[in-house]
């Protein structure tokens, strides 16, 4: 049997989607028919955060922006250089941060 040909689908992007939402942290979920991805802005100081957006969808489609996000980063990465995350052990020789001082011998101060 031979694929169908691709549909060409033209995308609308409103003016007030344009402007994005600005999220810091994504919760996610799942059924075994559904992933579900909440993002949020958590504030400094702030005891709660609130969702600003829930995407729900297949876990196929799911793992097709798995791979696009990958693809992406992996572009993103090889035009500005490695994304720093905090939390991991620093890869660089001069880690830029906080460090405990040390004497002449060595030892912590």
């Amino acid at each position: 049997m031979a694929n169908p040909p691709k549909q060409q689908i033209n995308i609308e992007l409103g003016e007030k989607e344009a402007e994005g939402i600005y999220a810091n942290m994504a919760l996610l979920m799942h059924s075994p028919t559904e992933i579900i991805l909440d993002f949020a802005r958590v504030m400094p100081r702030a005891p709660k955060a609130r969702v600003l957006a829930r995407i729900i969808m297949t876990p196929m489609h799911a793992k097709l922006l798995q791979k696009t996000l990958e693809d992406n980063l992996a572009k993103f990465e090889k035009q500005f250089g490695p994304i720093k995350v905090h939390g991991e052990p620093h890869q660089a020789a001069n880690p830029i941060g906080f460090e405990n001082p040390t004497d002449s011998t060595g030892e912590k101060k």
